[in-house]
């Protein structure tokens, strides 16, 4: 009967890939030494890494972390396969439209990427220009934008617009003033934004084409 590291190999290899390093090329959300230390079982598999090779690879987390009575991942193992949407790219105009109540922007006219494994929502994608965000962000990622998740979450990032329709990327800290705050490597001062804040949307994912 195998062991962890074993069907890790085993679910990494029926997903596809020859090696960890093809894995990890293919794949943005694994790092590879991780993935090494975890098949040679010099790192133990905790539950949230079986998630997440489970989610990447296609099988059950609980296949990976538990002896089953079958040596192989079996149609009756496979985890259901991740959910794709097409995302709508806007431009930062586009989003600042958003958050004025007499502005209407069609989604639909918009080019989209295909992103899968998002929650339940209404998403938009944005592309980062500058490195007010690069702790999170650095320049040209591209971050999911919830447009139904307004609540706010300290640390939590945002979209949001003034009332000038100036629509920006920046993290919520309330005992900060103001409460919107860059997250950057470099000193980089707040947004000077003029009147009534707009909560666009919650920022959910960030990601970067290396």
């Amino acid at each position: 009967m195998m062991d962890s590291r074993h069907r890790l190999q085993q679910a990494r290899a029926q997903a596809g890939y020859a090696s960890p390093s093809d894995a990890a090329r293919a794949l943005r959300d694994i790092n590879k030494n991780t993935l090494i230390s975890h098949e040679n079982g010099n790192r133990p598999l905790s539950r949230k890494a079986a998630e997440k090779y489970g989610r990447l690879f296609n099988v059950d987390p609980g296949w990976l972390l538990f002896d089953g009575d079958s040596a192989e991942a079996s149609p009756a193992h496979l985890a259901p396969s991740p959910v794709t949407i097409d995302v709508p790219i806007v431009s930062w105009i586009s989003a600042g439209e958003l958050g004025s109540q007499d502005s209407v922007v069609n989604l639909s006219d918009y080019p989209t990427i295909p992103t899968a494994d998002l929650e339940e929502g209404e998403w938009i994608a944005l592309r980062v220009d500058g490195p007010s965000m690069n702790k999170i962000s650095p320049p040209d990622s591209i971050i999911f934008v919830n447009l139904r998740d307004k609540r706010l979450v300290t640390n939590g990032c945002y979209v949001i617009s003034d009332e000038t329709g100036r629509a920006t990327y920046k993290r919520y800290r309330p005992n900060d003033i103001p409460p919107f705050q860059p997250a950057s490597y470099l000193d980089i001062p707040p947004p000077e934004l003029e009147g009534a804040i707009t909560i666009i949307g919650r920022v959910k994912r960030s990601m970067i084409d290396m």
